[in-house]
């Protein structure tokens, strides 16, 4: 029999960028009581503070070590960087702090989430941060977040900037911010030379708190339902199962993969799938675990005529958003200044220090994959397909970006940096070697979104209050519910979300 704990408020799912901003929030009222679960770890490796070495996290126990199924289009399986630990994705990711451009909000908004656009989710971004120097209209200056640009910058990519501008580029004021296009330096969670996750940022500070309880490796492996109503969850730790009741309401927030699978797992989903897999049906939920989408990524790599300094933060510290043809309502590809040289290794990549990159995603992507079980057992992960390249209009955006990269590779600016392109390389000039040059070498950006989305429509997973349609006191409040990526790497967008979430919760 498992033990048994009764008596919460609120029980959050997920101790990740989300959950943090959620727990730490509903126990800012005393007399509500909140359970924080979080499978992974309490703390990641002492890398975690060090910015320039936030690949090196990726390798550990704090990633969950998710990869896809082959793809389609490459027959390959890819990685996917997925936090194991308190923070999420805020504790193992590049620290870029940056919202999209207001266009790929405002999208929510055109799709009938009337009160989820961009002016609609400013105060809870402004909410979640502290800036200086900004625009106090657009930024916050009172957050738990203290974000800012490079400090000091890399001058390959302060060329890099340069050469940006010679090509033609806007120069943003605050390309962090949501209101512009063009090029500037990316905001970064990055305080006194050290990563700021949303576990040092909100959660740490309530840790002292009588009324927020937070247990560490502890597997969630099914929600309590029982008459349309979820009352609890069971999870595992040490060997132990325990059951926890909650008289309030029952937040997921394990991201883009855990919270469809969680949902799954209770019988919450497609009928027939569940069914396959040997789950019994509580709700026939057909959009769970659909829509999944991400942000691939494709290099332009230069090997340089000089030494590049050594990374002092996150490597990716300056970007741009632009259009990748006339005739769209916003930016739909980024383009990423990198101070070490690329991704995808091979003979012809140089060491660190002798090279850079330009790197190219597509921000609005149009493919859609899918999560689905591959067990009833909860210890397994689930099949993660997120279909890059299905939509050929992806693989247009993403050549026409490269194309731009190398534009801007080329300028004067970065003249005496420059030796020579390395990867595509000069042969590979035309759209057929490109495209192969893409799928060839294709990774992700690692912001994958979508699998519980929000909407109007019957389909949706969750309505705009987050609530999952089908099931009383039970919210789900993740990069999950996003319906549309926004033109950004997710995590300020994620915080945004969270701090949306609580205020709807303690209201």
């Amino acid at each position: 029999m498992p033990t048994t704990t009764d008596g919460f408020d609120y029980i959050v799912v997920g101790g990740g960028t989300a959950g943090c901003v959620i727990a730490a929030r509903l126990s800012e009222d005393d007399d509500s009581r909140v359970l924080l679960l979080e499978a992974g770890l309490a703390r990641t490796p002492a890398a975690k503070a060090a910015p320039p070495a936030w690949p090196t996290l990726l390798q550990t126990s704090a990633n969950w070590g998710d990869v896809t199924v082959p793809q389609r289009t490459t027959g390959t399986r890819i990685p996917i960087g997925n936090g194991r630990v308190l923070g999420g994705g805020s504790a193992i990711n590049a620290m870029n702090y940056v919202r999209g451009h207001r266009s790929s909000y405002d999208a929510w908004a055109k799709a009938g989430l009337t009160t989820w656009g961009f002016e609609d989710l400013l105060p809870y971004f402004m909410r979640s941060e502290t800036t200086v120097g900004r625009n106090p209209e657009l930024r916050g200056t009172s957050g738990p977040l203290r974000v800012g640009p490079p400090d000091p910058p890399n001058p390959v990519v302060t060329a890099m900037l340069e050469a940006a501008a010679e090509s033609g580029h806007l120069r943003a004021v605050d390309i962090s911010g949501g209101a512009e296009e063009g090029f500037g330096w990316s905001d970064l969670n990055i305080v006194d030379g050290k990563r700021q996750s949303a576990a040092d940022a909100y959660l740490a500070p309530a840790m002292g708190r009588r009324n927020l309880t937070v247990v560490t490796q502890a597997l969630v492996h099914r929600l309590r339902i029982s008459g349309g109503r979820c009352t609890g969850v069971e999870y595992n730790t040490g060997g132990e199962t325990v059951s926890a009741g909650c008289t309030g309401e029952v937040v997921l927030a394990a991201g883009s993969i855990g919270s469809p699978q969680l949902l799954m797992l209770s019988g919450v989903g497609p009928a027939r799938h569940l069914r396959q897999a040997g789950v019994g049906v509580a709700v026939d939920l057909p959009d769970v675990g659909e829509n999944l989408h991400d942000h691939p990524m494709s290099d332009v790599v230069y090997r340089a005529a000089r030494h590049v300094p050594a990374a002092m933060n996150n490597h990716g510290e300056a970007f741009g958003l632009v259009r990748s043809r006339p005739g769209l309502d916003g930016p739909d590809l980024q383009i990423l200044f990198i101070d070490v040289p690329g991704h995808i290794p091979d003979a012809d990549v140089p060491e660190t220090g002798r090279g850079y990159t330009i790197a190219v995603a597509p921000m609005l992507p149009q493919s859609r994959g899918t999560v689905r079980l591959a067990s009833a057992d909860p210890g397994v992960r689930p099949l993660v397909n997120p279909n890059y390249f299905g939509d050929d209009r992806d693989m247009e955006a993403v050549v026409r970006g490269l194309r731009l990269a190398r534009e801007i590779g080329e300028a004067r600016a970065l003249g005496e940096w420059r030796d020579r392109e390395v990867q595509p390389g000069p042969r590979v000039t035309d759209d057929a070697d490109l495209r192969r040059f893409v799928l060839t070498t294709l990774t992700t950006y690692n912001h994958p979104v979508g699998t519980c989305r929000m909407g109007v429509d019957p389909r949706a997973v969750v309505d705009e209050r987050l609530r999952v349609r089908g099931v009383e006191r039970l919210r789900v409040a993740d990069a999950s519910v996003i319906p549309f990526i926004p033109s950004a790497n997710t995590n300020a967008t994620v915080c945004a979300i969270a701090e949306r979430a609580a205020e709807l919760l303690r209201s």
